[in-house]
């Protein structure tokens, strides 16, 4: 990205082709709030090639966004550059260390439990402001397509431009990529295979809780399929999330299989005397105490490679490697349990 005729101009880039005006003003013109940069739009200061313009117009590579000048010399407002030399030596070769596959149009990481993928209040270090290490000649970063709990580890897909993001986010949308969890519950599943359709939504008390509502929850669905069991204790899972509902798996196993996933200090699905007793029998077998589980596989349409089918996995980390292996689970394990339901 680039200056034009002067400092109140920007000329948008080949990766930002397709970006929603208001996104785009967003990244590139960090110091503009959306409230201002509405008002701005409504009053036809910025203009798109001299012409007023929508929020949600569509740029195209070329274009020239004109911002007034006022605006672009405030002390906080200023065009989009990327921040070189803020991030260390250590930090750079840790997330090369992730990337399990990477090609000129995606890049997928095994992301580790307990580094969130952006950033909150209380978080400082996540995935999202360390994707600068993979920029490329013109300081374009990658973008992040969908996201993964803090606690899970596993596959997380990365778009180096935004017309790979736009198709990758499309096919996230249309529930198009086949996204396979590994999981170790307690107890075992009555069932050992099988479909959960149960509403999700956000509870009252926690907003960052969810909870089973047959009235006003949004759809989820979620495929298990029982990989192996350690008597009526434990149980390898795997589950295919249909739909992308925060927490989705981790409510569904506790709530509605009543099984809940090894580490789930959130959803509990059995009286806390029963998960003490496990918690105690589990520990003598030198179990993890983290979360169990785990983005194993993702499984998709190459976003601009038509034709082309990705298929990723993500290795345990060592922390899950050790529970499988003190659990007698199989971790080379390879098969999809779903491939007969696509």
């Amino acid at each position: 990205m680039s200056n034009a005729s002067g400092p109140s101009f920007i000329t948008v880039s080949e990766d930002d082709d397709g970006q929603r005006l208001d996104r785009w003003l967003k990244r590139c013109v960090p110091g503009l709030s959306y409230v201002f940069a509405q008002k701005l739009l409504r009053k036809g200061q910025i203009r798109v090639n001299g012409k007023r313009a929508k929020p949600d117009m569509r740029l195209e590579a070329g274009q020239e966004v004109k911002i007034p000048l006022s605006v672009m010399q405030t002390d906080k407002t200023k065009p989009f550059a990327p921040e070189k030399g803020k991030i260390s030596d250590k930090d750079r070769a840790f997330m090369h260390s992730l990337v399990i596959y990477e090609d000129e149009d995606i890049i997928a990481l095994n992301k580790p439990c307990d580094l969130a993928v952006q950033g909150g209040t209380k978080t400082k270090r996540h995935i999202d402001g360390l994707l600068e290490v993979f920029a490329n000649k013109e300081g374009v970063k990658p973008r992040l397509v969908h996201r993964i709990d803090k606690e899970t580890s596993g596959v997380l897909l990365l778009a180096r431009s935004a017309k790979a993001a736009r198709a990758l986010g499309h096919a996230f949308k249309k529930h198009d990529i086949k996204k396979i969890y590994w999981a170790v519950v307690s107890p075992v599943p009555e069932s050992y295979e099988g479909t959960i359709k149960a509403p999700i939504l956000k509870s009252g008390g926690d907003y960052e809780k969810m909870e089973i509502n047959e009235e006003e929850g949004k759809t989820a669905i979620t495929e298990y399929a029982v990989i192996e069991n350690a008597g009526r204790e434990v149980a390898f899972i795997a589950f295919w999330p249909r739909t992308g509902r925060t927490h989705q798996i981790r409510v569904h196993a506790a709530k509605v299989l009543g099984c809940g996933i090894l580490g789930d200090r959130k959803y509990r699905a059995i009286k806390d005397e029963e998960s003490k007793r496990i918690d105690v029998n589990l520990g003598e077998m030198n179990v993890s105490r983290r979360l169990h589980l785990h983005a194993h596989r993702l499984i998709f349409s190459h976003p601009l490679k038509p034709g082309r089918i990705i298929d990723i996995t993500a290795p345990l980390p060592n922390d899950l490697m050790q529970s499988w292996k003190a659990l007698g689970f199989n971790h080379k394990y390879k098969q999809d349990p779903f491939e007969a339901l696509d």
